[in-house]
């Protein structure tokens, strides 16, 4: 049964350091802020034609069967689009996760890790109920803070050049 998941992986699971792990479906409020992050995101890359952006549920599979995760958005630069296969395989540019109740621990604690571990070059934690975005980027294999706001403010991304990102456009109600 557990091969068949691998070979046919239709739903939320994902495979965190060798184990599956299924999460929830998320919240409307989690989706309204994921459309808003990735339709702004999507905008600036079509228009400097720098890559390609993805949304979840799509597979990234850094080890078969050790780590393969469906971050929220993530983002592959044109000279990276080798890894665009029937999921993604290998590391992407740039991934971002929303953070969900519940689901704090695995995305700020466990895929952190195991981003930087690959390393991929930038990782976007989204905190909905703190109205904050904080933009983390690979130094000395480490995740060191690039740009961050709260409440008000701009980010910035490295990975995708010249984005800019108004966190209240991406939290207004």
């Amino acid at each position: 049964m557990e091969t068949l998941t691998l070979k046919r992986d239709l739903d939320l699971t994902e495979i965190i350091n060798g184990e599956e792990v299924v999460g929830p479906s998320p919240f409307s409020k989690h989706q309204r802020i994921a459309v808003r992050l990735f339709t702004m995101m999507y905008r600036h890359i079509e228009q400097e034609n720098i890559g390609f952006i993805y949304f979840s549920p799509l597979d990234v599979i850094f080890e078969e069967g050790i780590n393969r995760v469906q971050p929220d958005i993530l983002f592959i630069r044109k000279d990276n689009a080798a890894i665009i296969q029937d999921w993604i395989r290998g590391v992407p540019d740039m991934v971002c996760e929303i953070i969900s109740p519940g689901s704090y621990d695995m995305d700020v604690s466990v895929k952190k890790a195991i981003y930087e571990k690959y390393g991929v070059p930038e990782y976007w934690v989204v905190l909905p109920d703190f109205r904050a975005i904080e933009v983390l980027i690979i130094d000395n294999d480490k995740y060191v803070r690039h740009s961050y706001a709260e409440l008000e403010g701009v980010v910035t991304s490295k990975a995708i050049e010249g984005l800019q990102v108004n966190i209240k456009d991406v939290f207004e109600e």
